[in-house]
C-alpha cells in the first residue's frame, strides 16, 4: 500500500511464501525484492541467501518487525542490501527502496546503533577464514575494500584514493567476484571479521 501509488515505484509482484519467491523473481526480474524474516515454508533469511546466489539477483531489501542481532546480521551476511523496521515512516521506506536500487546499503537508524554496538562489544573478531580471503585482493583492491567497510561512496573513494570513480567501481567489481560477494555490506562484514574495521 505504502509503494503503490507512487510514481517512482512500480510493484510487479507478491509472494506470501519465501519458497515462491524464486519463480516471482524469475517471471516479474524486480530490480528489488522488499523480504520479510518470518514466513511460512521458506523464511526469508533463507529465501535471501538463495536468491543472492543467483546470477543478475536483485537486491534484497529486508523489510520486518524482527530487530535481533541474529536476524540483522544474517540478513546482511546473506546478502541483503538494507534492513528496516515495519514501524520505518512511509517516505523513508521508498527512499530506502530507491536507494538499494542504485546499489545502495541502507539500515534502520536503530539496526545500525544495534550493529555499532555488537562490533563495539566484539573485540575478539571471528576471522573465519577474512584473512585468507582477504589476501585475494591486490593492495589497491584491499584499499577500496577497506574504505567500502568504513561506508564511503564510490566517490568519496574516488577522492580519497585520486582515482575516477569509473575506477573505483571496476575494482568494486572486482573485490565483490574475488571475495565471491554480492553486495557493499557483506565486503564490510567480511572487513569486520578480519578485525580490520
Amino acid at each position: 500500500m505504502i509503494l503503490s501509488g507512487d510514481a517512482e515505484v512500480q510493484i510487479v509482484g507478491q509472494a506470501s511464501d519465501g519458497g515462491e519467491v524464486p519463480a516471482a523473481v524469475a517471471e516479474h526480474r524486480p530490480d528489488v525484492v522488499l523480504m520479510d524474516i518470518r514466513m511460512p515454508g521458506v523464511d526469508g533469511l533463507t529465501a535471501t541467501e538463495l536468491l543472492r546466489r543467483r546470477p543478475e539477483a536483485p537486491e534484497v531489501l529486508v523489510l520486518t518487525t524482527f530487530d535481533a542481532d541474529e536476524f540483522v546480521l544474517g540478513a546482511l551476511r546473506a546478502g541483503a542490501s538494507g534492513f528496516l523496521l515495519k514501524d520505518t515512516p512511509p517516505g523513508q521506506i521508498k527512499a530506502a527502496v530507491l536507494r538499494v536500487a542504485q546499489g545502495e546499503a541502507t539500515l534502520s537508524p536503530s539496526v545500525t546503533r544495534q550493529l555499532i554496538a555488537h562490533v563495539a562489544a566484539d573485540s575478539r573478531p571471528d576471522r573465519n577464514g577474512a584473512d585468507e580471503r582477504l589476501g585475494r585482493l591486490s593492495a589497491r583492491e584491499r584499499e577500496v575494500a577497506l574504505l567500502v567497510a568504513q561506508g564511503k561512496s564510490n566517490a568519496e573513494i574516488s577522492v580519497e584514493l585520486h582515482m575516477s570513480v569509473a575506477t573505483v567501481k571496476a575494482h568494486v567489481s572486482r573485490v565483490l567476484t574475488k571475495l565471491d560477494l554480492n553486495n557493499r555490506v557483506q565486503v564490510a562484514l567480511l572487513v569486520h571479521d578480519a578485525g580490520l574495521a
